[in-house]
């Protein structure tokens, strides 16, 4: 459980992505120390659904769970519907939930956790129009600002980000992960 101010954490996303649910996350966790590395599946600059513009550090393909202490899914509509057709970010959603890694996936996010299949008797939370998919995945669904449950940290829209930020955080500096023998 490291300090967050000791976390490489991994934020994945591509065009579509909701511009405060990457950048605010990510400037949070930049402030509070972090090593944050931003992957998506080129490495040439991705657009928000507002007019933001930044450039990946990382292709997907060239990530591995192993490296990173955590993972932050942003939203948008059209950023995880993407993300949930590519091979690359459902395996590394799966890794890290398979690892018992924190992973934060605010808005939209939480469809790479049905696509995933990680959802299974989980408490989450999430924009209204992916409840149904969460529910159908078997996650128990409630309407708060910010839930966790296990490794998972959840939320409904960009203005819970305080609050998500906060519990993925924390979720970080509490949780025990078992490294590989």
């Amino acid at each position: 459980m490291p300090a967050i101010s000791d976390a490489k954490i991994l934020i994945i996303a591509t065009d579509g992505f909701e511009d405060s649910e990457l950048l605010e996350p990510r400037r949070r966790l930049l402030e509070a120390g972090a090593e944050v590395t931003l992957a998506s599946p080129k490495t040439e600059p991705i657009n928000g659904e507002h007019g933001a513009l930044i450039t990946p550090d990382k292709a997907l393909s060239e990530v591995d769970e192993g490296d990173f202490d955590g993972l932050v899914i942003p939203g948008g509509v059209k950023n995880p519907d993407k993300l949930r057709t590519d091979d690359d970010a459902v395996d590394l959603v799966r890794d890290f939930a398979d690892a018992g890694k924190p992973i934060g996936a605010i808005c939209h996010g939480p469809w790479l956790l049905v696509e995933a299949d990680v959802v299974d008797g989980v408490t989450v939370t999430s924009w209204p129009s992916v409840r149904t998919d969460l529910e159908n995945a078997g996650a128990d669904v409630i309407d708060e600002e910010a839930v966790t449950d296990g490794n998972i940290v959840t939320s409904r829209k960009p203005d819970d980000i305080p609050a998500f930020t906060q519990a993925f955080i924390r979720l970080v500096e509490t949780i025990e992960v078992e490294e590989p023998a």
